[in-house]
């Protein structure tokens, strides 16, 4: 076998060959297996078309896999719920069930499930393959609904992202509303994307789509994988709010849960037919100790059968662009990473790697990007598993980034450990360009994690409760000037470094002041944190203002840098000292003063020789500011014979405390004599 790619930039993995290898190998065996009867996986990942109710020319079909069962109804309205001879699956063999009925039998809109009998035991059950399921607003009990309307229209047909670099916007329906209540797939539409679009972001990752019972649970807990939650509105309105999204030029990414299931039988597909073997391991493998959930087989071909056709009706019926797959390190171990430190490469090669875990989400990868070769995938994953967002080709499991969870554990940590005076800018440097070379990452200061009860924000973590009292335009509190200040600097420094994409849950870029509580039994039942306040960042007479234009600022400035994510990253000033920090990317120039106190006159910086001008102040009062940085001048690099052949002279400038301006190189100078 060629040598593989991965070890090229990393030798230190060749030891652990046999472990990289293998896995590549065991993809490719399964793959073989899987495909004996089609052409590629993207054939065989058919299942949804098969399984399922479906309306047929003169009739409707309905199939289910369901191999521990021996009788299956389909109930429903159109039977009273009660079993009807006419309504009773045959066995087809293989644990496959169908049911053949007229175009009469049953009509759009109508509730179902399955009435299943196994030896011992029966119960009503959802359709592991439902692609539409309600609650009753009354019993809140869940069923299947019959769902048979026109096709949708697509008015984009074709959308290729737009990831030079890739700027997400993280999202959750039910919550983006102003209002006290559930938001819609068409307020989100009509409201929340032009915001989005006006702030500059080229990518959605929307939250919570997989049907899920607990609202609480922010979807993580799913229970009926292909279908779109019905809480916030028909499978038609999220079609258009997907169209609407690519009309305005942005991508949509779907948070995908394939890690674990929830629980609940009458609404998932836990014991569908009396074994819990049926999709999840029978063993105590089959519970997630942390998550009270249960773990796929993914040994099993029907398994994947039913995960690489969940990721190809997502990808075909809603055209998302991609998926971000959620809880990947649980996935990777079959101890799920819980309590490992992962101090070594010989701890993520010790033979707790979870191979059919890995097997899978390399095929997932293959399917989605033979599907869609423009298609997005991220994987959540904190172990750092070397390979997991290189190409399959080369040794990895194919993602096309992982996301960066150390760097907002880092933030967190040194607002809660350390004084301001404390911070070094090496360790900043270090903590956010430390990372594997030839895998794309997607950086962020907060996610949804951060924002959560029980957490803080970064901006809640600056100011605390002073936001509710001081952020009026003209109240100069000390603890708010610091907070801004900070934000600005922390988002910039982290967004500059990225060697892949960055990403900002919704309400952070502008400093939303509460945190996310969903409605609960501890807390009333109530919706009140449950929502964004929008108002605050309209208003203004407020701070929030300032936050957002900073954020709308430096996503316009990083954007208009065509593959800006793939240039190079030169250090030209550290000193702890000072706490001054700066790096060029291109023709842009970073420089950060992190320092609480101290601002510096003429401060010099070795950057390669030329005229600068600078194109973003943190300090500009538009972004709640002072004004001290003149952003007018231009600056002359200063000839030094001492560098003269490194090519660089000192750039000298003003730096204010707690700020930071990027400069744009102009052009180059002559070269001057010694």
């Amino acid at each position: 076998m060629k040598k593989l790619a991965i070890y090229k930039n990393d030798p230190w993995l060749e030891p652990f060959a046999p472990a990289i290898e293998g896995r590549f190998h065991d993809a490719q065996r399964k793959e073989a297996d899987l495909t004996q009867q089609t052409k590629n996986l993207s054939d065989f990942a058919n299942a949804h078309q098969y399984f399922g109710l479906h309306r047929r020319r003169g009739g409707w079909v309905f199939r289910e896999w369901a191999p521990n069962a021996t009788v299956i109804y389909l109930v429903g309205d159109f039977t009273g719920w009660q079993e009807k001879p006419e309504y009773r699956l045959k066995p087809l063999g293989d644990g496959t069930w169908e049911l053949n009925l007229p175009a009469s039998a049953i009509r759009h809109g109508q509730l179902y499930k399955m009435r299943v009998k196994w030896d011992g035991g029966e119960g009503d059950r959802i359709p592991a393959y439902a692609t539409r399921v309600v609650q009753d607003p009354e019993t809140h009990i869940f069923s299947a609904q019959v769902w048979n309307p026109r096709v949708y229209k697509w008015k984009v047909e074709k959308f290729i992202p737009d990831t030079r670099p890739l700027l997400i916007y993280e999202c959750h329906i039910g919550m983006a509303q102003e209002r006290e209540g559930v938001g819609t797939y068409t307020e989100f539409r009509d409201n929340v994307l032009p915001r989005i679009a006006a702030d500059g972001y080229n990518a959605i990752q929307i939250m919570a789509i997989q049907e899920h019972p607990y609202y609480g649970s922010f979807g993580y807990h799913v229970s009926n994988f292909f279908a779109a939650s019905s809480r916030f509105g028909t499978p038609e309105q999220l079609k258009s709010l997907i169209d609407r999204a690519h009309e305005l030029g942005i991508a949509v990414i779907m948070d995908i849960v394939h890690s674990h299931a929830v629980k609940n039988e009458n609404e998932g597909i836990a014991r569908i037919d009396g074994s819990r073997a049926t999709y999840f391991y029978p063993d105590a493998r089959g519970e997630h100790p942390a998550w009270d959930s249960l773990c796929f087989d993914y040994g099993k071909n029907e398994v994947l059968h039913f995960l690489l056709s969940n990721c190809k009706y997502w990808l075909e019926e809603y055209h998302f662009d991609g998926f971000r797959f959620d809880g990947v390190t649980s996935m990777l171990y079959y101890d799920h990473g819980l309590g490992k430190a992962f101090g070594s490469y010989a701890d993520y090669y010790d033979g707790g790697q979870d191979t059919n875990a890995i097997t899978y989400l390399t095929l997932a990868n293959k399917l989605i990007h033979e599907l869609n070769p423009h298609a997005i995938t991220i994987a959540e994953e904190m172990s750092g598993m070397p390979g997991l967002a290189l190409k399959i080709k080369d040794g990895g499991m194919g993602f096309d980034y992982r996301m960066a969870m150390g760097i907002p554990d880092y933030w967190i940590k040194l607002l809660k450990e350390k004084k301001d005076e404390d911070w070094h800018p090496t360790s900043i440097y270090w903590e956010l360009t430390n990372r594997r070379y030839e895998e794309k990452t997607i950086s962020y200061v907060e996610s949804h994690d951060q924002a959560l009860v029980g957490d803080k924000t970064v901006i809640f973590r600056l100011i605390d409760k002073e936001m509710y009292w001081h952020m009026t335009v003209g109240d100069n509190n000390a603890a708010v000037t610091r907070g801004i200040a900070l934000h600005k600097m922390i988002r910039l420094v982290t967004l500059a470094t990225i060697n892949g994409g960055y990403l900002n849950f919704m309400g952070n870029e502008f400093g939303h002041p509460e945190w996310i509580d969903f409605p609960r039994e501890g807390n009333g039942w109530s919706y009140r944190y449950a929502r964004r306040q929008w108002d605050l960042v309209d208003r203004k007479d407020l701070q929030y203002q300032y936050l957002n234009n900073f954020d709308n600022a430096m996503v316009e400035l990083v954007s208009g840098v065509n593959n800006f994510q793939a240039l190079a990253i030169e250090k030209l000033w550290e000193h702890d000292g000072d706490q001054v920090l700066a790096f060029r990317r291109g023709n842009l120039v970073f420089v950060f003063n992190f320092n609480p106190s101290k601002s510096f006159e003429g401060y010099g910086l070795l950057a390669p020789m030329g005229k600068y001008k600078v194109v973003l102040s943190s300090d500009n009062p538009e972004f709640g500011g002072f004004g001290n940085v003149d952003e007018h001048v231009e600056h002359l690099t200063q000839f030094d014979p001492l560098y003269q052949p490194t090519g660089k002279e000192w750039l000298k400038l003003y730096l204010p405390a707690r700020s930071c301006q990027v400069l744009r190189m102009q052009r180059h100078s002559p070269k001057k004599k010694a």
